[in-house]
């Protein structure tokens, strides 16, 4: 019953988690490369005194998190050892605890 189903249909897109397909894939390693070979071309014709240029961000591929999201799940880990650390200190030298 599944057999005769389009690779992008809605079925493959839930199997996958996402709509992208191979050639989608292929195309954003393409874009980081093109990008990456002019931040060289223009880093070996700069001036001599001008700084060299970074190489930008990668395309944004599925299952990546955004920037967003990444930053979140950075205060959610500084909170999480904050507390951690809070609590060793709080059972070893009680004295110092935070109290709150």
């Amino acid at each position: 019953m599944v057999e005769g189903l389009p690779p992008n249909g809605a079925v493959a897109r839930a199997a996958a988690g996402h709509h992208w397909q191979h050639l989608e894939f292929m195309t954003a390693d393409l874009v980081d490369l093109m990008a990456r070979m002019l931040t060289d071309f223009r880093n070996a014709n700069r001036a001599e005194k001008a700084p060299m240029a970074p190489y930008p961000d990668p395309v944004w591929r599925p299952g990546q998190p955004s920037k967003k999201q990444r930053k979140k799940k950075a205060r959610r880990e500084a909170a999480e050892a904050r507390a951690g650390y809070m609590r060793i200190v709080a059972q070893v030298t009680p004295e110092h605890a935070e109290r709150g």
